[in-house]
């Protein structure tokens, strides 16, 4: 086992999970935990100090081998994410940052996890599968129609709005190369919004609003958007 003390890493992921690792150990702490992690695909060309999305959640890696790796957790992590409910035997969803170079098959999501969600129900569709998921009332206005949305690591479509939920529809493949197949009513996701639709909110902060409806893609587009 290798290990080293590197500068903590930022990466950029698509959503599109590699594989799906788990928990082989976990050491808490009274500033964060020390998790130990069973993975293979993810770290071919991984090296100490590059970034891994666990279950949506953005970790650096501290320690690796052939077959695992180790990372640090801080309370703040473990508080506002569902990485404080792992436990040993755990199943996680697993991504290694972006390449330059390499395909954008998903979209942009940073491994800042926004906020938790709560499964709702799941429904079958064909042969595919539909959830619902629950969402604090502060996410709502970052999540639309048809926008993308990150859930527990993996990049969605939305397919149904409400007050409070938002639902996606899963295709086998996703079903079965991550951990949604596994979740049930009450279990909790980490979500992350769009990037794109904090920045917009952001730069509108700081103009002038127009005319009540006149707020139209032409508008945007003059400004920038």
């Amino acid at each position: 086992m290798l290990a080293s003390q590197p500068e903590p890493a930022m990466g950029i992921f698509t959503g599109l999970i590699i594989e799906v690792g788990r928990v082989r150990q976990i050491r808490r702490r009274a500033d964060g935990a020390f998790i130990h992690f069973e993975a293979k695909k993810v770290l071919e060309g991984t090296r100490i100090g590059d970034s891994i999305s666990i279950n949506g959640v953005d970790l650096t890696v501290i320690e690796m081998s052939d077959d695992s790796f180790s990372a640090d957790v801080s309370l703040e992590t473990l508080h506002r994410s569902t990485l404080g409910e792992l436990r040993s035997g755990s199943r996680v969803n697993l991504e290694r940052a972006l390449a330059v170079g390499e395909r954008l098959g998903g979209h942009m999501v940073q491994g800042h996890v926004d906020g938790t969600g709560e499964l709702m129900s799941v429904t079958p569709e064909g042969n595919a599968y539909r959830m619902r998921f629950r969402f604090a009332s502060e996410l709502g206005r970052y999540i639309a129609m048809k926008g993308s949305i990150a859930v527990d690591g993996i990049s969605l479509t939305v397919a149904g709005l409400g007050d409070d939920w938002f639902e996606v529809a899963i295709i086998p493949h996703t079903w079965r190369e991550t951990t949604l197949g596994s979740l049930k009513a009450g279990d909790r996701v980490n979500l992350e919004v769009d990037v794109l639709a904090k920045y917009v909110e952001r730069l509108m902060q700081h103009e002038s609003l127009p005319p009540e409806g006149k707020l139209t893609m032409e508008y945007l587009v003059e400004r920038g958007y």
